[in-house]
């Protein structure tokens, strides 16, 4: 799998988010995308990063930001997670791992130094044409937001 890189065109989606509504990149022609992958709904660190960008939902939308999350996670787990912690943006249960492998979000981990396959947690800033602005790799979850803007800034 290639590396995506800044300036190239983002892979092109279309899934159902965890209420049933379909949802693809195309739908957020002309308007600046942050899509954020994430291991598994409901756990330490991805509730901290997706509370914190509900935290700041607000000023990031009006920055001009829509916000999508994406986990292997079934939908009734991304369903109670995002009424659990009312989330304001919508969450792809990306089951069969399309989305995640096309955005290279898929890879090896470490725990406890074993090697073994998860999802890599990456934050992808996709401009108003569809084009990779920003990728983050060292996601701070609990300062996500500002970590997303300051990169936006640099």
């Amino acid at each position: 799998m290639t590396e995506l890189q800044i300036g190239k065109k983002a892979p092109a989606f279309k899934a159902l988010d965890y209420t049933g509504k379909s949802i693809s990149l195309s739908d957020f022609s002309g308007t600046k995308v942050i899509l954020y992958f994430y291991p598994k709904a409901d756990t330490p660190g991805c509730t901290a990063e997706a509370c914190n960008l509900r935290d700041n939902y607000d000023d990031l939308m009006n920055k001009g930001y829509k916000i999508i999350g994406v986990s292997a996670d079934k939908t009734e787990n991304q369903k109670k997670f995002a009424e659990k912690f009312n989330l304001p943006f919508p969450l792809i249960p990306d089951t069969e791992k399309e989305i995640i492998k096309a955005y290279g979000a898929w890879g090896e981990k470490k725990m406890y130094g074993k090697p073994y396959e998860g999802i890599l947690r990456k934050t992808f800033v996709i401009d108003e044409r569809g084009m990779i602005e920003k990728v983050i790799e060292n996601v701070k979850t609990k300062d996500h937001a500002a970590q997303i803007l300051q990169a936006m800034n640099n």
